[in-house]
């Protein structure tokens, strides 16, 4: 799933070079929506706020903190859907 939205980390290792990990392919409209969405619900999303603000105290760079938000809101609808459940905090929290 987070393949198909273009949210998960492909690794670039040739030889023996190691180099980071980036997001790449994916459907750029669905990795568009769940960026702004991501950016606004950081301001008033408990649960997206708690993730992004554990990350960036652990030394994680902002933009891999918010992909990461990214990832977990998309994991989050996905449960929603299949569930067939609107929104909870305390679903989302455990």
């Amino acid at each position: 799933m987070a393949s198909l939205a273009g949210l998960a980390p492909f690794n670039d290792e040739s030889g023996g070079k190691e180099r980071r990990r980036s997001i790449r392919g994916g459907r750029t409209p669905v990795r568009s929506m769940l960026y702004i969405t991501c950016v606004s619900g950081l301001r008033c999303n408990p649960v997206l706020q708690s993730l992004y603000e554990r990350l960036v105290a652990a030394g994680k760079p902002a933009k891999l903190a918010l992909a990461a938000c990214m990832r977990k809101l998309l994991t989050l609808l996905n449960a929603m859907v299949k569930a067939g459940r609107p929104w909870s905090f305390t679903a989302a929290t455990s």
